[in-house]
């Protein structure tokens, strides 16, 4: 039965689709080159410069963070391995930089980092216990 299916499926698939005209496929084209509306400029104006800037001077690379709010600054610890610390999608070390914060220790259930004067803390969440759990009844 399962064999039949699938045979039957892609034909199916193919003959309901296969039925377009030229005129619904130039109808398809014509839509797809009308202007579309965008996004307003006074929207575009409010929006903060996305962009690293890099200059190198004398042989010394200094890197250019536009200006961030400290709530647009998302520091987020996924995992803890090897002496090493899984933080926003990358794995880091001591030394390591991540958003203009560098990793000053590792622990078996957090990472400190610092900025200067600012230190943070990031700690790994309680572990889930996803496990389902059969049980025998008689």
């Amino acid at each position: 039965m399962k064999k039949v299916l699938l045979y039957i499926l892609p034909l199916y698939v193919t003959a309901t689709y296969a039925d377009l005209s030229v005129k619904q496929i130039e109808n398809m084209i014509h839509k797809i080159h009308l202007k579309r509306e965008g996004i307003g400029l006074d929207t575009l104006e409010q929006t903060k410069e996305p962009f690293v800037h890099i200059k190198k001077e004398d042989n010394v690379t200094v890197v250019v963070i536009p200006d961030q709010d400290e709530e647009d600054v998302k520091l987020s610890l996924h995992a803890i391995m090897a002496n090493k610390a899984y933080i926003n999608d990358s794995w880091k070390k001591v030394g390591d930089m991540v958003l203009g914060y560098k990793v000053e220790y590792i622990g078996k259930r957090g990472v400190v980092l610092r900025n200067g004067n600012t230190i943070k803390k990031l700690f790994l969440g309680k572990p889930k216990n996803d496990f389902i759990i059969l049980e025998e009844r008689e």
